[in-house]
């Protein structure tokens, strides 16, 4: 399992997620197996996105496509995130 964790400071929240949630339904998005949002308890427009699949050359794609980069621009993304890809040891 390849998990990427993506870190960024957006404007306004509830904006970010309202494209976060659109771009989920993307064909960019389709390799996703699963995810989670978190906010910081100090500021909540901290935004940490945990995403799993299948692959890192998965992750990679997502994490490259211009539909991401799109969406994350749209919502409102400030600066560039903190991107890191893992994979779970076994």
């Amino acid at each position: 399992m390849t998990t990427s964790f993506v870190r960024h400071t957006v404007a306004n929240y509830d904006t970010w997620r309202q494209h976060f949630d659109a771009f989920q339904k993307t064909d960019a998005a389709s390799v996703i197996r699963s995810g989670k949002v978190f906010q910081s308890t100090e500021d909540s427009n901290d935004v940490t996105v945990i995403h799993e699949f299948d692959s890192v050359a998965d992750a990679q794609a997502v994490l490259k496509s211009g539909e991401l980069r799109d969406a994350m621009e749209a919502a409102g993304v400030q600066g560039a995130p903190q991107i890191w890809i893992t994979e779970e040891d076994h």
